[in-house]
């Protein structure tokens, strides 16, 4: 069953183009990992302060696996500065298209 995260963020507005640059580098690393079946990464259009991490992990053991890399830990931390809020994350479970393909 996929598991599906939506991360909520919103930046300083100075912190804009950084954050925009160290988590394209998560994000490419991380789409790496064989427990993330996705991971994008939006801009809210009417307030480029904020954005949405999609990740998609294929079981529910692949997030923490995903906490435990370097690239994860170095997002976070170089990140959490720049942060104008505590970033908020939902989850969800795939109604479609989903792992038995209903």
């Amino acid at each position: 069953m996929l598991l599906i995260v939506h991360v909520h963020v919103r930046v300083l507005p100075e912190a804009v183009a950084a954050f925009q640059e160290a988590t394209r580098a998560n994000a490419a690393a991380s789409i790496q990992e064989p427990g993330i079946a996705r991971f994008d990464v939006v801009q809210q259009q009417d307030d480029p302060t904020r954005f949405v991490l999609i990740e998609v992990y294929r079981d529910s053991e692949a997030p923490a696996r995903h906490k435990e890399t370097t690239h994860y830990a170095t997002w976070r931390d170089t990140v959490a500065p720049w942060m104008a809020e505590p970033r908020r994350s939902v989850k969800y479970s795939a109604v479609f298209p989903d792992s038995t393909g209903w």
